[in-house]
């Protein structure tokens, strides 16, 4: 059913794609072409476009994702033995809704069949249909945004690309958990928008702290479901895109480093990668990013949800009137924190481990609470 919604890659662009290496990623994927559909299978990737900008009023660049194909399959795959499909677009319908309702049906009947898609679109408002993909299975949805803006915004000239997360906090079904945004810049946020982060117990990272230590972005993305890229949060000098110029943002080496997080993440179940300029300098990066979430993809060690926990080893740790509960992988030397089932409104009805770093542990033996562990807690009880 969903092909009804794909159009597939064509003859002209198959023939430029396979002019590559026997050893490149043009041999190692299946192709959704015009005379083949493929036979999807289970635990895989699927690769599709998003032919749509309608969301951000300010691009008037045409998608076309043909440059990142060729430069994405020209590159060479690490030592995967994942399968990886090409689905081909979503071209734009009629009008944005259109667009919404067809990458959500695409996005949920692969999710259902474990089948991750990572989306290129156009704006980033599209991240509100690949969240809405998840009405239909029954879980809490965590949203990670790698961003310089919340894109809370409001407003009558507001850009939907800037405002979808007030949609999906405000608009039923209401199915979002937690929502964490890394590499946001002060001051392309108003006071009020931080505030609300604070108000709902969402996180945020600073560019700033991100870039001073990438590694307290590793535990986020191992509770996230979908990650929503916004390419703007990379700087000019790196991304080679001047419309917006950024002079500031994460460089290529860190935009990077987070795909790899989000791919080596258990639980990450969706990926998306928005607002590029279909330039050469930046597919070029565009591609890369897609790479090293795949690289991380292969290296899942399978430790989400953990189970019976018999590789891990327990550390209780007396804090105030309570004992903080973390446990360590020892296979990956992972962190986790427990967050105890103790109210009635619980959202989760259940304990449940929040991943966290080796650094919260050490603050806990300091008798200083965690703040992931402090706003996971107070958001159980809500």
């Amino acid at each position: 059913m969903i092909f009804e919604f794909l159009q597939p890659i064509s003859d002209d662009l198959l023939i430029d794609i396979h002019k590559n290496s026997n050893q490149s990623l043009a041999k190692k994927v299946v192709f959704h072409t015009e005379h083949e559909t493929p036979n999807l299978e289970n635990n895989t990737i699927a690769i599709l476009g998003v032919l749509e900008n309608r969301g951000n009023e300010l691009v008037s660049i045409e998608p076309n994702l043909e440059l990142l194909r060729l430069q994405f399959y020209a590159l060479y795959p690490g030592n995967w033995n994942v399968t990886i499909y090409d689905l081909g677009d979503i071209i734009a319908g009629n009008t944005l809704e259109d667009t919404y309702f067809a990458l959500r049906t695409v996005c949920a009947a692969l999710i259902k069949k474990n089948i991750l898609p990572i989306v290129v679109g156009g704006s980033q408002d599209l991240t509100y249909a690949i969240y809405r993909s998840y009405d239909k299975l029954d879980q809490m949805v965590n949203l990670v945004n790698i961003d310089s803006k919340f894109d809370f915004e409001n407003g009558q000239n507001t850009l939907i690309s800037n405002s979808y997360l007030s949609k999906i906090i405000v608009e039923e079904p209401n199915n979002l958990f937690n929502y964490s945004n890394i590499g946001y810049q002060t001051y392309f946020n108003s006071q009020e928008e931080i505030d609300l982060i604070e108000k709902l117990y969402f996180e945020a990272y600073r560019l700033g702290e991100v870039s001073q230590n990438i590694t307290i972005a590793e535990p986020v993305f191992r509770d996230a479901d979908l990650v929503s890229v916004d390419m703007s949060s990379v700087k000019s000098s790196d991304s080679g895109s001047n419309n917006p110029f950024m002079p500031n943002g994460l460089d290529g080496k860190e935009i990077c480093t987070l795909a790899r997080y989000s791919g080596i993440s258990d639980k990450v179940s969706s990926f998306g990668i928005f607002n590029h300029n279909f330039s050469e300098k930046e597919t070029l990066l565009l591609a890369q990013i897609i790479w090293y979430f795949i690289e991380g993809y292969h290296y899942r060690s399978k430790e989400y949800p953990i189970g019976s926990r018999e590789n891990f080893i327990k550390y209780i740790v007396p804090i105030e009137d309570d004992d903080l509960v973390f446990y360590k992988s020892d296979v990956s030397e992972r962190w986790w924190i427990e967050i105890p089932h103790n109210s009635l409104n619980n959202k989760l009805k259940k304990n449940t481990l929040l991943p966290c770093s080796q650094e919260d542990y050490l603050m806990a033996t300091r008798q200083e609470i965690p703040n992931r562990w402090w706003k996971a807690q107070r958001k159980n009880c809500v």
